[in-house]
């Protein structure tokens, strides 16, 4: 039985990593997870600078999920580089490093600063503000050029991490392709808004937030399903899995990995649940390897 998967160069052991900001750098979940299991650790984003994120309350719970607005809180890639790597070294699973900034050149510090790190991927948090633009994700042709900006320097494989909060994400996808995109990563969350109708004002002080959790799920089903018909980059699908169930419906609509993230608040041991029930439905439905599985629903 194959668990394994090819992602644009890097051999995976298995197609199960974690959504970053939801499994801080991995110390924080090694006393709850054997993260030498996991195909991939994918760390919480990390700017050229700290950041202090956003003030609070931050996080709010909703029907199926929860809604987010840190802001991207972080150490900064100096401390992150001196403590991080160096912890998630120990294991035996691939690292990517998750990348924010607010404009190209702050992206650009980033990853010119993780060229010479022992790091096995970079996937570009593109759902981050930009001051002249907006949201830099949104825009097809501003992903093309961030993506082919950032393929000049990078030395590990880039994946590029997509917004679902856009007309159309197909457009976004070959966006990325066009600009040299060794993958891509969806969903990022879904913009939402909870009121306190008690306190009679925004649950978030950011007002708005991301929302994640199963609720999300049918939606990132279907923009992986759709992206996989668009690119013929791998996809790293995400959105809502908290069973091994939900991570192989990502699988067979296109999806070569998966990323688990609002489960592991919940459930620590998700992932490594995800794992096994994955083997357990290759087993039962003759599935020799995941490469087998991906896309098979057309």
């Amino acid at each position: 039985m194959d668990m394994s998967v090819n992602i644009a160069g890097v051999e995976w052991k298995n197609p199960v990593t974690v959504a970053s900001g939801t499994f801080g750098s991995g110390a924080e979940f090694a006393d709850y997870v054997d993260i030498n299991k996991l195909g991939a650790v994918t760390t919480k984003g990390v700017a050229n600078v700290p950041w202090v994120g956003n003030p609070t309350p931050r996080v709010a719970e909703v029907y199926g999920g929860m809604m987010n607005a840190i802001g991207l809180q972080n150490p900064g890639i100096d401390l992150f580089c001196e403590r991080d790597i160096p912890f998630l070294k120990q294991y035996d699973t691939k690292i990517i490093v998750n990348v924010c900034g607010h404009a190209p050149e702050e992206y650009l510090a980033v990853v010119e600063r993780l060229a010479d790190q022992p790091i096995d991927m970079m996937e570009i948090n593109i759902s981050c503000p930009n001051v002249n633009a907006g949201f830099l994700g949104q825009d097809a042709h501003h992903v093309e050029e961030l993506t082919a900006q950032i393929k000049k320097i990078a030395k590990q494989p880039v994946i590029m991490k997509l917004t679902p909060n856009v007309t159309d994400i197909t457009e976004i996808a070959k966006g990325a392709q066009a600009g040299g995109a060794d993958a891509v990563s969806l969903i990022n969350t879904l913009t939402g808004m909870k009121i306190d109708i008690n306190r009679k004002t925004f649950a978030l002080a950011n007002k708005t937030g991301g929302v994640s959790g199963p609720i999300v799920k049918p939606i990132a089903v279907r923009m992986v399903y759709q992206v996989a018909q668009a690119v013929n980059i791998p996809i790293i699908g995400m959105g809502g899995i908290s069973c091994a169930e939900d991570a192989i419906e990502f699988i067979l609509a296109g999806a070569s990995a998966v990323s688990v993230g609002t489960a592991n608040f919940h459930n620590p041991a998700v992932t490594l649940e995800v794992i096994d029930g994955i083997e357990a439905y290759m087993k039962k439905n003759g599935f020799n390897s995941v490469k087998e599985m991906v896309g098979i629903v057309k």
